[in-house]
């Protein structure tokens, strides 16, 4: 079965690592979070309620970007979660690390993001943060490798239809 290259995106609190680990677990292909890609001073402006700007982020891009290059290189696969909000983001992530990124975005509504963050412990990303984070996504257009789950979905249902797509390709 070929595996892929799949970079789990969507706003904080979507469900990105959930279903990330789970996505490689069932691929049995390794898993990166991304956030742990992050500069120091990345982590430190949003644990201090202050929004990311391009010019933070490209360093953290280019780190994640890195790491789909040397997955495709090797022919391993990977799941890398990653906001991914922008696509001149994606654009980045497919043009320097692999074009055949297959992006799943998690989608889901202003409150149900809200209070997924409202109950979260122990992350750096506050829930102040959840009004930038809207404001900066561009959902992935059609003409994009997308898929789109609602996040209301199970995480177990989201993975199982993502498993499929892969033995159908």
């Amino acid at each position: 079965m070929h595996t892929g290259i799949y970079v789990i995106m969507g706003v904080a609190g979507s469900g990105k690592t959930t279903i990330g680990e789970l996505l490689a677990h069932a691929l049995d292909i390794p898993f990166v979070e991304g956030d742990d890609l992050h500069p120091r001073e990345n982590i430190e402006r949003m644990e201090h309620g202050i929004p990311l700007t391009d010019e933070d982020r490209r360093p953290w891009l280019l780190a994640i970007a890195q790491r789909l290059h040397d997955a495709e290189r090797s022919g391993s696969g990977i799941v890398v979660t990653c906001s991914a909000l922008k696509r001149s983001y994606r654009d980045l992530l497919r043009s320097r690390g692999s074009a055949d990124t297959h992006f799943v975005y998690l989608r889901g509504s202003r409150p149900t993001i809200a209070e997924r963050l409202a109950a979260r412990r122990g992350h750096f990303m506050p829930a102040s943060l959840l009004d930038s984070q809207f404001a900066a996504l561009e959902e992935p257009g059609a003409d994009e490798h997308s898929s789109v789950y609602d996040i209301r979905e199970s995480p177990e249902a989201i993975v199982a239809n993502l498993v499929q797509q892969a033995r159908d390709r």
